[in-house]
This record gives C-alpha cells, structure tokens and sequence, in this order.
C-alpha cells in the first residue's frame, strides 16, 4: 500500500524522472549523458539510497527476535530447574516406594509435548547418526525438531527483513543501494550472536543450561546467514560502481579506496571460510580447519572494523559500534580461554601440569593430568586438551571419566577444627583422567606417543566445561554408553552413590548399559570401576548391563553377580527401557553417550515410551562438529 500511495500521488504535480527529463531536453547529447551516469554513480558510495530507518527498525526488530526466543528458553529452563529442586528437596528422604507422585506426569500435554518436539528428530528416526555419502565424504548430522522451529525462525526472519525492499521504483540502482544498506546492516547484527554462539565461555549455557553442541549448531548457521548477506552486500555495490565506472574504475576503487578494499577483503574471507566450514572439508580436515577458521575469523572481524571507520561519514558507519562490541567480545572469549589455562594449570608452589600417558587395548589411550592445584570438576563435564609435542597450537574436547583430589600440607588447613579434611582438599592438587580413543590425527599421535614409551609430557587443560545436567534430584537413572562414551557416565556413578549414602540426593535406583566390541574395552575403566564397586551400599542402588558386540569366544561372557550382568550382542533397548519403567522409582532421566546410531536408537526408545503414567527425561551428550 505504501509504495501504490506514492505512484499515485506522483500523478499530482506530473513531475517527469531524472530520465525522462533529460528524453524531452533540448541539453546537448554529452550533457545528456553525464547527467544519466550522476543518477548511477551516487548511489555506489556513501549512504546515499540507503533506507537507514528502516534498517534500524529491522537491526532491532532481528534482536528483539533473537531475544525473545532466549527468554522464552530462559523462562522454560527456569520452571525445570524450580521444579528439579523442588522434586529433589521433596524426594531426596523419602524412600522409593514414596516417590510415587513424581512418577507421574502432572501435565497431560507433556509426553506428547516430548515426544513430538522436544525429544523429536526432524525426520523419522535419524538426529545424531552422520550422514555419509562414502568413507571419505560426510555430510554431518540434522537437527532436531525444536532446533529446526528455532533456526527456522531466525532465517525466515532474516528473509523478511533483508528483502522488505521497495522493490517497484524506477531507479534499479536506488534500489541496488537499499540493498546494499539493508544486508551490510543485517551482516553485521548477526555477528554479535554469531560470536556469543562461538564462545566456549559464553554465559548463556549456565543460564539457559544449554549445550554447547546447540549454541555451535547454532553458530553454524548464523555463520552461513553472514556470508550470504555479505556476498549481497558486497555483489549490490558492484552492480552499482560497475554501471557507473565499469570494471577498470572498480577495480582501481578497490585498490586505492581502504573503505573499499578492507570490505571486500572481509568479504572474500567469509566466503573462504564459509567453504572451509562445509561439512565434508570440515570433517574430513577438521584441525586444519580449525587453524584457518581462527586466522580468517580474525581477519574478518579487524577488515570489517577498517570498513566501518574509514567510510567518508563523520566518526565511520553507524554499525562501528557494533563492531568494536563484536571485536571486543571475541577477544573477551579468547582472553577467557587463557585465564582458566593460567589457573588450571599453572601454579607458583608446584609448577605446571604433567600428564600420565598409558596405551590401553582398542587403540585407546588413558591421559591423567596431574594439575598443580585444586580445581572443582563436577560430573558429566569436559574439558580441552592439549600436549607438548603434539601439535600444541591444537585443543580437543574429551568427557572427564575421573577426578581424584590429594589434600595438601597447608598448616592453617590442617589445623581448622571444623572441615580440615575438605580444606586440605582445596588446598591440595587434582588429577583428571580422559580416556581417548586412537581415530586419525590429534588422538592418533597421542597413543603412538603413549606405545612409543613417552609416558609423561607437560599437558593442560582448559576446562571443565558443562556439567549442567544433574541427576541428583531423579528417583531413577538410566545411563547408556557406547565405547569410550563410558567416559561420561562413569563420572556419574561415584557421587550418586555417595550422594545416596549420605541421603542428599533422591535417586535411588541406576542402571548403566554399557555398549562394547569386546572385554578388552573393560580395561579402560577396571580401577574406577573396582573401586565403585567396592563403595558401601552400591547393589542397593547400581545395577550394571554390559553387552558385548564381538565377544573373541563365549566364554569371555559371564556375569559376576545379579547387579553385574554380561550380555553377547546388542541390547534391545525398546525393550530394556520398557523394563525400566515397570520398576520404575520416582521421575527417571535416561542418558546417553555414544555414537551418533546408538544415540538415535535411545531417543526413539524414549520417545516410544511417553505417557501420563511416566516422567522420563530424555539426555543426549554429544559433540557435532
């Protein structure tokens, strides 16, 4: 409607265009001419033609959308985590047969609400399995069904707002610099939450109690809604100085203007990185692409700063604000990395972090990191690593299997009446212990270090990360592990049981299924698990489920008692899970870390068994890179 108002009321004063003036003229031809390039040429610099309100209007409009959906997260997680404290306040003295109420869901709409949403892939079955096109080309992983609403939210919006043009005026190169203005703008927002999603300390995930994998699935596709904006930004402009200077005069704008070259320059370095970050040369050169996505990231960011500073307008662009804020939080996130690297691992009385390299069956290696001072790890975290020799640039994310504190010396800790023992504690050291699996690169190098007899090396750790999901207050737990997934769960299994001796937890019932080609795999965790098994009190709450995929002979599989039970094959899970809920004991979660097919097989599982007459949760950890 606005745009018919205005061709109607251009019929008032019958005024003729630029053009069609000059048509009816009687100015020489040459002049003629160089009046139709001035109708051009403006329009390729500055903001002339730019609808800068309007851009404003939808910069603030796409924010609003963000936030607004982070609050909805934020007000959802909020209720979980009241109702998670309320549950464990309420259950953690009551025993199992009393924890009836919280068995049941107190919403009708729920189990649907999980099993068609929350809990959903985005198609039939298939979430965390990767995509495979051949052994060399992967495709990655689909979201699911709550993470294609939200991200088809974000680029819908981004589609309406970048292309709310007027689009019928009849100056093609006016509109070429709507363009222009509207997706630079819009460029530009999106990197202040493509940055936030980036960031390994970004203050979100403990708020919103938000995975990183999502924030980084996220991140992704933000990534690829800047380039696409930038590449429109960057082709409006050419169209515009190509009509008005022709190649030669655009090339040699390029060269000489900085506004102009640091643009293009950070334009050409999101398109290398938006090639670079394609799932098959992502995954097929993940560490090389994590060196370049570093390096252009940095250019992009210090080209686009040039860009807005130097534009020919008193103090820059209107978008050099953000841009300082972007640049700031970027650093802000890098400075943050090296601080917890400082504190982790460095220490004035006891030097810097060592780590123990032994070689394990299955190509596996189990690093313990001895850090020089105490550091809290709660179960379910993980942690970046790195090595002296091993590419030391290079940091990978690992679950932590296992923490063990050693008190230390200090006299006031020790003479403290009250609380000696845990002050001695914080006062001591912490070990952290991974168990990595040999695949190609990064870890492969590290095991052959191990074989070769290298069995200690300056290490550290940034971390730990994550840990949000706590079990404490569910009456049942249900933990799945594949391979070295058991690295995850077995971090549950200790503080469980301590919780459930001391009574400040509410579960009282856990299974562990745990998922592996042969016994070999059984000596990657043989201390911890000795020593679980030996704590106080543990059949009352432990139950363990090991099935094994390719037993050497059938006489590896026996059972040690009725809560250690082995298994040849692959677990029915549907079925296993449906037992599960017969003995059920209060709100059960069920987790799971593995491959991506078994994690698939465990979400459908719970999903088939949704109803009123349950509570199950549903956890998956993984990492989709």
């Amino acid at each position: 409607m606005p745009s018919i108002g205005r061709r109607i009321a251009a019929f008032g004063p019958l005024t003729p265009t630029a053009i069609l003036a000059l048509r009816d003229s009687n100015v020489p031809t040459e002049t003629k001419e160089q009046d139709a390039v001035n109708t051009i040429a403006p329009f390729s610099s500055s903001l002339n033609g730019v609808d800068q309100p309007r851009n404003l209007l939808f910069k603030d409009m796409l924010w609003w959308t963000l936030g607004i959906m982070a609050l909805i997260v934020l007000a959802v997680r909020l209720f979980e985590i009241g109702w998670s404290k309320l549950r464990h306040v309420s259950a953690m003295s009551a025993p199992a047969a009393r924890q009836n109420y919280w068995k049941k869901s107190q919403w009708s709409w729920m189990p649907s609400l999980k099993k068609n949403l929350m809990y959903a892939p985005l198609w039939r079955k298939r979430h965390n399995r990767e995509i495979k096109l051949s052994s060399a080309v992967n495709m990655g992983t689909l979201p699911s069904r709550l993470h294609a609403v939200i991200l088809g939210i974000y680029l819908i919006s981004n589609m309406v707002y970048m292309f709310y043009e007027d689009w019928f005026q009849e100056n093609r190169y006016s509109l070429a610099a709507e363009i222009r203005g509207r997706s630079g703008t819009l460029s530009l927002v999106n990197m202040v939450p493509l940055i936030i999603m980036a960031g390994r300390n970004n203050p979100l995930i403990s708020m919103l109690k938000v995975s990183f994998d999502t924030y980084n699935l996220l991140h992704r596709w933000m990534g690829r809604m800047v380039v696409i904006e930038a590449v429109i930004h960057t082709i409006a402009w050419a169209y515009v100085a190509v009509a008005a200077d022709g190649y030669d005069g655009m090339n040699a704008r390029l060269v000489h203007d900085s506004f102009l070259a640091s643009g293009f320059a950070a334009t050409i370095a999101l398109v290398i990185l938006f090639f670079l970050a394609l799932s098959p040369v992502r995954h097929a050169f993940y560490e090389t692409f994590l060196s370049f996505h570093i390096v252009l990231a940095f250019i992009t960011f210090a080209m686009t700063w040039v860009h807005c500073a130097t534009a020919s307008l008193p103090g820059g662009l209107p978008q050099l604000p953000w841009m300082m804020a972007i640049f700031t939080l970027w650093v802000g996130d890098r400075l943050a990395r090296m601080f917890r690297l400082a504190y982790c691992n460095w220490s004035r009385q006891r030097g810097i972090t060592e780590a123990t390299l032994v070689p394990l069956p299955g190509d596996t290696t189990l690093v313990t990191m001895h850090l020089p001072r105490y550091v809290d790890v709660k179960p379910g975290t993980h942690a970046y690593v790195r090595f002296m020799g091993i590419n030391p640039w290079e940091n990978h994310p690992f679950s932590i299997a296992w923490v063990e504190h050693r008190p230390g010396d200090d006299d006031e800790a020790i003479g403290e009446k009250e609380g000696s023992e845990e002050s001695r504690l914080r006062t001591g050291t912490t070990s952290v212990s991974f168990i990595i699996g040999a695949h190609s690169g990064f870890t492969r190098q590290l095991y052959n270090k191990a074989v070769s007899g290298s069995s200690r090396i300056r290490a550290a750790m940034e971390g730990p990360y994550a840990g949000h999901h706590q079990l404490d207050s569910y009456g049942h737990a249900v933990l799945f592990a594949g391979s070295t997934g058991i690295t995850h769960q077995i971090s549950y299994l200790k503080p469980l049981i301590e919780g459930f001796n001391n009574g400040t937890i509410a579960t009282r019932r856990v299974t562990l299924v745990w998922i592996m080609r042969d016994t070999e795999s059984l000596e990657w965790v043989r201390p911890w698990m000795d020593e679980i098994l030996r704590m106080p009190n543990r059949r009352d709450i432990l139950n363990i489920r090991l099935f094994v995929t390719r037993p050497k002979n059938t006489k590896e599989i026996h059972s040690a008692s009725t809560t250690v039970q082995m298994f040849p094959g692959r677990p029915n899970i549907p079925t296993l899970l449906k037992k599960e809920v017969e003995e059920q004991v209060g709100a059960m979660v069920v987790t799971v870390c593995g491959p991506g097919a078994l994690a698939d097989d465990v979400r459908q599982a719970v999903r088939e068994i949704q109803d009123e007459r349950s509570v199950v949760d549903f956890v998956e950890e993984s990492f989709t890179w």
